[in-house]
């Protein structure tokens, strides 16, 4: 048979041929066979399978189940492999086992879950060339389908070949998100001539041409077609290809053509294999268990073997999924809910009581409280293992069989929470509903609403989330208080996301609001965060510098808690910002960036790397930083969400590149226009207005930093303020310096009230740009010296620039000359272009020959070897590595070997 089926396979062939020979050879390929049920992909897995000589081969196979066991699909294929999860890093091998092992003590983290694969598999093949093979992967459970994409997308030089038999697209199937964009293969019907082979070998004899001519059009060279429809046919489709053609979809037709044939089989025939096809684990004995029960005999079994529809070995096999499906829903809804209730009857309560919870459900007619409470604690299972999918479908199916209104209030809330955790907004709005559906009270009714209000700024982060969050605050304040201040603090978090069009009114109401809310005694960290946002937003920043400041001082604590820390750590170093306070605002990214790493939130991680990347753009590391950004998008590629660019549009604006730059900012825009994120433009503003102060275009300068300022009534935080000392620098140097009067008075109420260093500086520079010559040099100096004692090179670099520019225009050539050359030589070391030119071309008016090294020799190595260069510098080994980049230690080897070649490196001491 299998020859038959292969038959007119030659491209599927030749595809999977070159994808065990790459693997051979020590490279790793993924492929993804996709087509319509019967097309014959299980066929093509077991040619490939019997081309792997000399390979390692893991298997799995999914069944259509209705049941989603966390990590169910990953145990299939890597339980045989845990001898090698010693070699794993700690979390990774935690995680891993935690995924892997029903008795485990850790709950995996998804994300450290799929870089463990990732290095499972990768060491698993150091021996031998690994082959794994995942059929009917739209069936596979989310958890597991998750970590074998990212694990896919990441494979590159390990001997592994990785190939999924899929579908077509279907609706609700998460294996096509997950699979999307890996390399595909479209399996098609046969040929007309090899179809016409196949029809014969199940008509034997002289048969009408019409007929088989009609047969082979009507199942499109689909082999599952051509060797059951003719099964069923009726006369009159025989005869002379007189029947009339059907208009029925094909799957509909096979499933059908299965249905028919399993009607006319006796009655103790059908009951066995609905009782198998209930039992998605195929596990003989307990199938005899239930069949038992049933008080079916041993013929029953015999009969269904014969048909040709199931056979009995080591599992219980349906000859095609489309026979199990055809034979569960062929049987009446109570037929079906008996079965269950013999499957959970005889399923051991100990070895298995998450299978037996699931059977027990779908077999209660109506609503049962025994059965949800079971199916409440197989959820806490669930979420234990780290199954956050699996976990909302239990606790969705508990509501379902819940009668007590409030109880039934409960677990729809708590069925929305989990389901909002795996990414199903669709899910966790529609059980929101049925927990409004009855009488809500007070409290519930506000943690419905911040329910929604999360899921909305989490879905788009526009200008909608600050006042869901406000309302839901407002509801709650009498009854949870605390719960009711961190939704304020949420409408701060969002408002600034939203930016100046959600900004003002919405942060006002939430600050009023707190005000009336007192903090719990003794204040957590982001109780005095939110009072002293709370002082800042009512009363100014001046007055909310004493406050702020306690707060900063509260979440730099080392006994800081992760969950804070991770939850709140992204806004309190904004507030460092806002106060110029670059110093404890490096110590928090940093430990923003520690605790998303080690936590393996892949969705923190993106945002504590944007702000490391910051503080490492206002340090003057611009490599550091490029590296940084370029890690956001590598996270944001392995878990296939959108990247934030903000940190790559610092360090294109800062090196001066403006293709680069302009580019992301019209991509900042774009996020306003989809998703509302009004912080977008904000900050795209501010960066062009950077850049053409560095390019020395003054004009479009000063236009981009009044837009970045412009629209709020209150100056936000960071980046709005910036974009004031970029105003006064570009219409000062564009003969237009009446004009900033007013932005330096709003530039210097923040700084002035902050008193820091940084503020010093900027404040200094900014005033020496509008004053006098009697006055100016004094405040040049002042800048000189405050920024002089700060990490802040590039801000420094820029004081010895306009001193320079001053000192040239006033006629004294020497002076300007060593200012020049400080801030030229200081650009040049970090790699910003723009302003290093307009250094250069300053001191070339001043005769000054300046060699300009733009064309300088660079090495070629790859983006992804320049990042591997940077981390072994930083004294990382391969598996840090391969942990960071999201890449095997093998891949990390990989690139090291060419990055030797080409540099002509012989140690990791010689990078």
């Amino acid at each position: 048979m299998t020859g038959e089926l292969i038959l007119g396979r030659s491209r599927e062939c030749e595809a999977l041929d070159a994808l065990v020979d790459a693997a051979r050879g020590g490279e790793s390929r993924v492929l993804v066979l996709r087509g319509e049920p019967g097309v014959g992909k299980t066929r093509l897995l077991e040619y490939v399978t019997s081309r792997a000589r000399g390979f390692r081969v893991a298997l799995a196979a999914s069944v259509q189940s209705g049941m989603e066991l966390p990590y169910a699909g990953l145990h299939q294929l890597c339980a045989p492999m845990t001898d090698r999860l010693d070699r794993l890093p700690p979390g990774q091998h935690d995680a891993v086992g935690g995924a892997l092992g029903p008795g485990s003590t850790h709950t995996p983290n998804g994300f450290l879950v799929a870089l463990g694969v990732l290095g499972l598999l990768s060491e698993v093949a150091r021996d031998r060339p690994l082959l794994c093979v995942v059929d009917d992967a739209q069936w596979m459970d989310r958890a597991s389908i998750q970590a074998l994409a990212f694990a896919a997308r990441r494979l590159h030089a390990e001997s592994v070949a990785l190939v999924f038999a899929v579908r077509a697209p279907e609706e609700d199937a998460s294996s096509d998100a997950e699979l999307a964009g890996l390399p595909e293969l479209l399996v098609k019907g046969l040929p007309e001539r090899e179809s016409r082979t196949l029809l014969r070998s199940v008509l034997p004899g002289l048969w009408d041409e019409r007929v088989i001519r009609r047969f082979v059009a009507e199942s499109r060279g689909n082999p599952l077609a051509l060797l059951e429809l003719p099964k069923t046919a009726g006369s009159v489709d025989l005869a002379g290809g007189f029947g009339l053609p059907s208009t029925s979809p094909l799957e509909e037709r096979i499933e059908r053509a299965y249905v028919r044939r399993v009607g006319g089989l006796p009655r103790r025939a059908r009951e066995f294999l609905l009782a198998a096809a209930v039992e998605p684990t195929g596990d003989p004995a307990l199938l005899r268990h239930a069949t038992d029960r049933l008080g079916l005999d041993g013929d029953a079994a015999g009969e269904a073997e014969a048909a040709g529809l199931v056979k009995i070995g080591d599992r219980v096999r349906f000859f095609h999924p489309m026979v199990r499906s055809a034979v569960y829903w062929a049987a009446s809804a109570e037929e079906r809910r008996r079965t269950h209730r013999v499957l959970a009857d005889v399923t051991d309560p100990a070895a298995d009581p998450d299978r037996r919870a699931w059977h027990a459900a779908h077999g209660a007619a109506g609503p049962d409280e025994s059965v949800a409470a079971e199916l409440e604690r197989t959820a806490g299972r669930a979420e234990a293992r780290g199954g956050v999918a699996a976990t909302a479908a239990l606790l969705a199916r508990a509501v379902e069989l819940t009668a007590d209104p409030a109880r039934r209030q409960d677990r729809a809330l708590a069925a929305a929470h989990a389901a909002h955790e795996a990414g199903n907004a669709e899910l966790a709005l529609k059980l929101l509903s049925l927990a409004e559906a009855g009488v809500l009270d007070d409290l519930r009714r506000g943690e419905v609403e911040l329910a929604r209000a999360r899921i909305a700024f989490i879905s788009d982060r526009g200008s909608e989330a600050p006042g869901l969050l406000l309302r839901a605050g407002a509801r709650l304040a009498a009854h949870d208080a605390a719960l009711a201040r961190d939704a304020y603090l949420e409408v701060v978090n969002a408002a600034i996301f939203a930016g100046p069009q959600a900004h003002d009114e919405g942060q006002q109401q939430a600050a009023k609001a707190a005000r009336l809310l007192p903090a719990p005694q003794p204040p957590r960290p982001a109780d005095l965060l939110l009072d002293g946002l709370a002082v800042r937003i009512l009363d100014g920043h001046t007055t909310a510098v004493p406050s702020l400041r306690r707060a900063l001082r509260a979440f730099a604590d080392p006994g800081l808690s992760p969950e804070e820390g991770l939850r709140w750590l992204w806004l309190i170093c904004v507030t460092a910002v806002g106060l110029w306070d670059h110093e404890t605002m490096s110590l928090l990214a940093a430990r923003h960036l520690k605790l998303a790493r080690d936590a393996g939130q892949a969705t923190a991680l993106p945002f504590a790397l944007t702000m490391r990347c910051v503080v490492h753009v206002l340090d003057g590391e611009l490599a550091e930083a490029d590296s940084l950004a370029e890690e956001v998008q590598t996270v944001a590629e392995a878990v296939g969400t959108a990247a934030p660019i903000y940190g790559a549009l610092f360090v294109a604006a800062w090196r001066g590149r403006e293709t680069e730059c302009v580019e992301l900012s019209a991509r900042a825009d774009e996020g306003a226009e989809l998703r509302g994120e009004g912080v977008g433009p904000v900050v795209s503003r501010w960066a062009r207005a950077l850049l053409y102060n560095g390019l020395g275009r003054h004009g479009e300068a000063a236009e981009a930093a009044d837009m970045a300022s412009r629209e709020y009534s209150q100056l936000e935080m960071g980046i709005p303020v910036w974009a004031l000392a970029e105003y006064v620098e570009a219409t000062a140097r564009s003969g237009s310096a009446e004009q900033a009067a007013d932005a330096f008075d709003r530039l210097a109420e923040s700084t002035r009230a902050s008193g820091t260093d940084w503020a010093s500086g900027i404040e200094s520079r900014s005033r020496a740009l509008l004053s006098d010559d009697a006055q100016a040099e004094r405040h040049y100096r002042q800048a000189l010296e405050a920024l002089g004692r700060t990490r802040l090179r590039g801000e420094s670099a820029r004081a010895h620039l306009v001193y320079g520019e001053w000192l040239s225009r006033g006629g004294r050539r020497q002076d300007a000359r060593d200012q020049l050359r400080t801030a030229h030589a200081l650009f040049t070391s970090m790699d910003m272009r723009g302003f290093a030119h307009r250094a250069a071309r300053e001191l070339t008016t001043l005769g000054e020959d300046v060699t300009e090294d733009s064309d300088r020799a660079r090495s070629d190595l790859t983006p992804k070897e320049l990042q591997i260069v940077r981390l072994v510098r930083e004294g990382l080994t391969n598996p840090d590595i391969g942990a960071r980049l999201f890449l095997s230690p093998r891949t990390v080897e990989w690139h090291l070997r060419n990055v030797f070649g080409k540099l002509g490196a012989t140690s990791r001491k010689q990078l």
